[in-house]
């Protein structure tokens, strides 16, 4: 449903105006209209009532792979935006590792048509780094640009090649884009499967050492420091990147840089058992490696929550621990895991939480969107901050269900979903 919405009586938290009080919300004409204590409904407005309830800038998520094109059979752009859309998602960013890759304006201009067909969360596509994400030379930048793409990665392939990584940091400052880049040393790190620590020597699998991660990321930043460009560091997970990061922005480096739901509230003790749906790359760490992301979401090290959303089929995930695929399925659970294991423990505040997913996304990669002022975009994601729930992969919107998080009790749920005015999940 379009037109005019009145969201009335919510918690408005928007950090982008230090809005942090109870207040009506008006939607109209695919913008926020007015956003103040005691709102007239027009006669021609849905009024819902948000009492309760905790009303925010639609949330963006920056780092999501959605398999289409090659991969179907896992998630496709229709199926992931209505997964964002349940998991309170007004926004994704999608990740151009796809068979074939993202790495032409043909293909960029079709994530984003697939996107607006699915008529659920905004699909906003990535573009390859280079041709074939083969680290050699570099792809389409500008041409990607103009059909659409708003960030350029080979993700999940680390550009290793260091004079490619220089020029795709130069030449994307003509487009004010930023280079994300998957940091990760695969000299080091390539037969690893686990976190390298005690707990893979007992299990008896081949590790990948924090130095894969951490060499690769002073790589980049001073490579982003030497350019002026702007790197943006993907699912961070050591402790020494994360002060590198630190130091990097104290010197004036422009880096942002991405904490993952798991990585926030999960350990290498996961893997225990031989569990492939804790299978991820980077792998899940050490406990000192989790508190240290906790501590730099909190201090704005890592500006944003990113759920690296990475859905693989059940056969897939059921092979052995070395022959499963790396990664997880998270849009559905990411803001009751967060609300859960990280604001009510104390990590950050909500204020903190809507910030690092919905205002500083939108920051990063120069999205509308992540602002409740007058004129923007009409996306915002309505929860309850204490409805209590179970997560239950076989409900999930995805077409995956690969979760280390099922059976989980959780405390906070998305209730409404907005995009444009237009009420695309709950209502």
């Amino acid at each position: 449903m379009s037109g005019k919405v009145l969201l009335r009586g919510g918690r408005v938290v928007d950090p982008s105006q230090s809005l942090d009080a109870t207040l009506d919300v008006l939607l109209a004409q695919e913008k926020v209209a007015t956003v103040a204590a005691g709102i007239d409904a027009a006669e021609d407005a849905r009024v819902i009532d948000c009492t309760g309830l905790v009303v925010t800038p639609g949330l963006i998520d920056v780092h999501v792979h959605l398999r289409e094109p090659g991969e179907e059979h896992k998630e496709t752009i229709a199926t992931g935006a209505a997964s964002a859309a349940a998991g309170g998602f007004t926004a994704v960013c999608a990740m151009p590792n796809t068979d074939p890759p993202i790495d032409d304006p043909a293909a960029v201009g079709f994530v984003a048509a697939e996107g607006r067909r699915a008529g659920a969360a905004r699909v906003y596509p990535v573009g390859c780094i280079s041709v074939g994400r083969a680290g050699i030379r570099m792809a389409l930048v500008g041409e990607m640009v103009q059909a659409g793409a708003v960030a350029i990665t080979d993700d999940g392939n680390p550009v290793m090649d260091s004079g490619l990584m220089r020029l795709a940091l130069e030449y994307a400052q003509t487009f004010g884009i930023p280079v994300a880049d998957h940091p990760e040393d695969l000299g080091l790190s390539i037969a690893g499967h686990m976190n390298e620590g005690l707990i893979s020597t007992r299990l008896g699998l081949p590790g990948k050492p924090n130095a894969a991660e951490d060499i690769h990321i002073v790589r980049d930043l001073l490579l982003a420091e030497l350019t002026g460009g702007h790197i943006h560091l993907q699912h961070v997970s050591t402790r020494f990147g994360v002060d590198a990061i630190r130091q990097a922005k104290a010197r004036g480096v422009h880096v942002t840089a991405e904490a993952s739901p798991h990585h926030l509230v999960l350990t290498h003790e996961a893997v225990e058992g031989y569990r492939t749906e804790a299978k991820m790359n980077p792998p899940l760490r050490s406990p000192e490696d989790m508190e240290a992301v906790r501590a730099g979401l909190a201090d704005g090290s890592l500006d944003t929550i990113a759920t690296d959303h990475a859905p693989h089929h059940y056969d897939e995930k059921e092979a052995a621990f070395a022959d499963a695929p790396n990664g997880i399925v998270g849009l559905e659970t990411a803001l009751g895991v967060i609300l859960t294991r990280v604001v009510k423990e104390g990590v950050i505040d909500l204020p903190t939480m809507v910030d690092r997913m919905s205002c500083a996304p939108a920051r990063a990669f120069r999205l509308p969107g992540g602002t409740l002022a007058v004129g923007s975009p009409a996306d915002v994601t309505v929860f309850d901050p204490n409805e209590r729930w179970t997560v239950d992969a076989t409900k999930f919107r995805s077409k995956s269900r690969n979760t280390p998080f099922g059976g989980w009790e959780l405390e906070g749920r998305p209730r409404l979903t907005v995009v444009g005015g237009r009420v695309v999940f709950g209502g």
